[in-house]
């Protein structure tokens, strides 16, 4: 009887269980959008709104600055995930919840987007937190 998912000498899966592989789309994805909106941010477009009485406020440039970075090592991680590296899931819960907070406190600039990532970066936290080892060991 064959197995759909091959297993390494090491004793994990070489496919990503569903949960990893959600959590790496949407780490890809928000990195990617992450990345436009850094670039964004760089060359000071219009697109954001401007809040003269903000309590963390940042040179647009800087903020572009902080989402590129962040959304370079999303992309990073994400690649890692389908790999199920282990230090792939632990920087990715750390990542997406730098994420949230650098979208938190980018709301004023651009309110939607940084809610809409927030929620995706909180189930990837989830996801990544909830999925076990990978090997069918695991017991309920």
């Amino acid at each position: 009887m064959s197995s759909s998912t091959s297993v390494r000498d090491d004793g994990s899966s070489t496919v990503a269980s569903g949960l990893v592989v959600f959590a790496a789309v949407m780490l890809l994805i928000s990195g990617s959008l992450s990345i436009l909106r850094g670039i964004m941010g760089i060359v000071e477009d219009d697109v954001f709104v401007r809040t003269p009485n903000y309590v963390f406020q940042f040179d647009l440039t800087s903020w572009g600055w902080i989402h590129l970075v962040l959304g370079v090592l999303a992309v990073g991680v994400g690649l890692g995930l389908f790999r199920l590296a282990f230090w792939a899931r632990i920087l990715g819960v750390a990542l997406a919840a730098l994420l949230i907070i650098a979208n938190f406190l980018s709301i004023p600039y651009y309110p939607f987007w940084s809610l809409t990532v927030m929620a995706v970066c909180g189930f990837v936290i989830w996801a990544l937190c909830v999925s076990g080892r990978d090997d069918g060991s695991r017991t309920t």
